[in-house]
């Protein structure tokens, strides 16, 4: 037995909600599904439990556009990020729709049905469920929840303390007073040491190499003394317009004038440390925005170190020792715990089976269109946010495109629409082509493959992204269609 839906949405996460969200607003009457792998709604939210979790982007151009963030929070924690999806569900009535404990094995379409069919695993007991739907939408995002990169240390098994990966934190974990390294300079490390420092006797943050970094200035005190004379929704409205102009700034400011933007990076940081500060700690060999910056929300990081009570080093592991690490330069660092904050893997569509009239589909050897839809692949879409921006801003159109799409084969009569790309088309690199950064280099075969030009072709860019979703005619002549019978 299966159930059939119009349009079936994998992931409850920030996508799979806006998705859904979009769906009742702009395509009402949709019979729609959400199947979610875990227990709860957030995904990536829900997932990341480690001290100091919070958002890498701004929480007003982060937020839906459709639900503005009404809080003087910049940089929200991941609690408050993780009530906010599951309070807009509830709001929109989505979280009625959502199948928790499901595992996508496989999603199979059929030509001749011209209907996807989807099998999955309920984990907790083993049983199979199968569903069919006529337009399928992946909102797995990028991570492998299964799980994170770690790379194979030598002598990891003799360390007498505790490692810990962040992407599997333990509940309740007693760090109070305790020796901390943790290694890596991304997001999540940047985000654990000034958290894990307030309690700890020390932590000392190990990178390979140095990263970029953006000191984000606590606004929250202005915005409160703003609310008192003017209306919430215009303050967080021009807070949105105002974010997403200076995301866009700094990255094409990065791309168009590196030497320039090093300069203003690195400045701030010089200041907030003082004069004893050895910048090669900060200054990385790769140009700005070559690979992922991380946000220092009001200066924290270099709070810690200048007080003392976290530090950075910057050098190779040569092996792991009972009582910590030994580098390569020959000093050792001393730790009760170690943090592995050495990154993500990368599994795009949830590593679900992709089978078309029976045949097998290699997801990454196709073409993105509109960076929403797949090269030969029909009634499918995936929502895939932003790397350089906030990944909401991308998810928002990306979905309202879906959206469109849909009500323009309700009108036309159409039952299938595929993508095909004109010979000559495939060029070098994938839809995460823009960063360097090691998951990307790591997996690389995991992701769609980037065009040449026009709708083939990721732009990394809100203002050309909003024309080519929301404002290009849907019938652009690089889509086939096959009408009801």
């Amino acid at each position: 037995m299966s159930e059939h839906f119009d349009v079936l949405i994998v992931g409850a996460g920030i996508s799979g909600i806006g998705m859904a969200c979009h769906l009742q607003k702009e395509s009402p009457g949709k019979e729609y599904v959400i199947l979610e792998r875990r227990n709860a709604i957030g995904g990536t939210w829900d997932l990341f439990r480690y001290p100091g979790v919070r958002s890498d982007s701004d929480m007003f151009s982060f937020a839906y556009a459709f639900r503005p963030w009404m809080s003087p929070k910049v940089l929200s924690e991941g609690r408050l990020v993780r009530e906010y999806v599951k309070d807009t569900a509830k709001e929109y009535g989505v979280d009625r729709h959502i199948r928790y404990g499901l595992k996508i094995l496989k999603a199979s379409w059929s030509s001749d049905q011209n209907r996807w069919t989807i099998t999955a695993l309920q984990e907790s007991t083993g049983q199979t469920h199968v569903f069919t739907c006529c337009f399928f939408v992946s909102c797995t995002g990028y991570y492998d929840y299964d799980q994170g990169h770690l790379p194979a240390f030598p002598g990891v098994d003799r360390f007498k303390g505790q490692s810990i990966h962040p992407q599997f934190w333990p509940e309740n974990l007693d760090y109070m007073g305790k020796r901390v390294v943790v290694i890596g300079s991304g997001a999540t490390a940047v985000t654990i040491v000034p958290a894990m420092a307030a309690h700890a006797a020390h932590v000392t943050m190990l990178q390979r190499s140095p990263t970029y970094y953006f000191i984000a200035p606590n606004l929250e005190r202005v915005i409160a003394r703003l609310g008192r004379v003017l209306p919430a929704r215009w303050i967080y409205g021009t807070l949105r317009r105002t974010y997403i102009l200076l995301q866009r700034a700094l990255y094409k400011g990065s791309k168009r004038w590196p030497d320039a933007m090093r300069k203003f990076m690195l400045r701030p940081i010089q200041k907030a440390l003082g004069d004893n500060v050895d910048m090669r700690h900060f200054t990385p060999s790769y140009n700005p925005w070559d690979q992922r910056m991380c946000v220092v929300p009001d200066g924290d990081l270099f709070k810690a170190i200048k007080s003392g009570k976290a530090s950075i080093v910057t050098d190779e592991i040569e092996s792991f020792t009972e009582q910590g690490i030994l580098l390569k330069s020959g000093e050792v660092l001393h730790a009760d715990i170690v943090v592995t904050a050495t990154g993500i893997r990368l599994k795009t569509f949830g590593g679900i089976e992709i089978t078309r009239d029976g045949q097998p589909v290699a997801m990454h050897e196709l073409l993105s269109y509109r960076a929403v839809l797949m090269q030969d692949l029909p009634n499918m879409a995936f929502i895939f946010g932003y790397t350089n921006a906030s990944w909401t801003l991308k998810a928002d159109i990306a979905s309202r495109y879906v959206c469109r799409l849909l009500n323009y084969m309700d009108a036309k009569g159409i039952v299938c629409a595929i993508p095909r790309a004109p010979a000559g088309q495939l060029d070098i690199g994938n839809v995460m082509s823009s960063l360097s950064s090691g998951y990307v280099l790591r997996d690389v075969n995991e992701l769609p493959r980037q065009g040449r030009s026009g709708p083939w072709r990721v732009s990394h860019a809100y203002e050309v992204d909003k024309t080519l979703l929301l404002d290009e005619a849907i019938d652009d002549g690089a889509l086939d269609f096959t009408l009801k019978r």
